[in-house]
């Protein structure tokens, strides 16, 4: 019989590599996401994710984002840790910034406390940090 726990959608790269390392770390102060100064995103329920070989990304809700910038991409990655991931480019006006967010909206059954929330890339938005929310 069997010990191992029954899992839908496991994912495939944890299995191939074993050593690699992703640990959510949740944010106590308040986040905000800007673009060109306009502010399109807060949320008191960040998380930070750290993974092996990448900068830490921030993740947030996606409904404390203001969808009223956001943009739908026919971007579409996959991660073999994470899941599929969907994209959204945030438009301030005139200006477009390409696939600056992305989610994965069936992550992998590892990665099921990304469901729901939306990363960031730091080199396409300004993170802020607030402690005293």
């Amino acid at each position: 019989m069997s010990t191992t726990p029954f899992t839908s959608n496991p994912a495939p790269g944890f299995r191939d590599h074993p050593d690699h390392v992703i640990e959510l770390e949740r944010v106590a102060d308040l986040v905000r996401i800007k673009v060109d100064g306009v502010q399109i995103a807060e949320s008191a329920a960040a998380l930070i994710l750290h993974e092996t070989n990448h900068t830490p990304v921030y993740y947030i809700p996606l409904e404390d984002v203001d969808d009223a910038f956001l943009r739908n991409s026919p971007r579409i990655t996959r991660c073999p840790f994470k899941g599929k991931a969907t994209y959204w480019n945030i438009a301030i006006g005139e200006h477009e910034v390409d696939n600056a967010l992305w989610a994965y909206e069936t992550p992998y059954d590892e990665m099921l406390e990304l469901a729901g929330l939306v990363g960031f890339y730091s080199s396409k938005v300004s993170i802020e940090t607030d402690s005293s929310h």
